[in-house]
């Protein structure tokens, strides 16, 4: 996720404070991953920097000077090209999970244990977002179900490589 892009966004409804920033983020999008207030205030530098914000005004207060940042036309326009470019899909070919049942057979181990103890791991993780999904709002349960998308994809891998092991444990030692 690009920080600076969704920043800028969220500046695009009107000029912000950094703490207001943080918490828009972190209400829409950082629910697993709050962001630090240190990040905040370094991408908002950067974009300073690069013309893309502007500070649109200063308050002092009982504690330091409080700035708030307003995104300039130059930023709304990044913010438009960053929307429109399509994400490159991520084909996950350096899988840690593959490398460990490579290794499993490479040593002699059980793989087959490897592959058991990850589908646990998976169902528990499918359970906690299912029952997240169901508590939450719109934007909760699409991101839910992104994450839950994903964890089936992986669960179908683990039964095809469980299927195949003995293939796959004759083609590693041909090796």
């Amino acid at each position: 996720m690009s920080i600076g892009h969704t920043l800028l966004g969220l500046l695009e409804s009107g000029p912000r404070h950094g703490y207001d920033l943080k918490r828009a983020f972190d209400e829409k999008f950082g629910h697993d991953r709050p962001l630090h207030y240190g990040q905040v205030y370094s991408t908002m530098s950067r974009l300073l920097k690069n013309g893309l914000v502007v500070v649109d005004g200063i308050e002092a207060g009982g504690g330091p000077e409080r700035k708030r940042y307003a995104i300039t036309d130059a930023g709304i326009t990044d913010v438009a090209q960053w929307l429109a470019t399509p994400e490159k899909p991520e084909p996950y070919l350096q899988s840690t999970l593959y490398t460990k049942v490579v290794l499993a057979l490479l040593t002699h181990r059980d793989a087959a244990d490897i592959l058991d103890t990850q589908r646990s791991e998976h169902l528990r993780s499918m359970r906690i977002l299912t029952d997240r999904k169901r508590k939450g709002d719109l934007a909760d349960q699409l991101i839910c179900d992104h994450a839950l998308f994903h964890l089936e994809a992986d669960l179908r891998w683990l039964e095809l490589t469980a299927a195949r092991l003995d293939k796959l444990r004759e083609a590693v030692a041909a090796q």
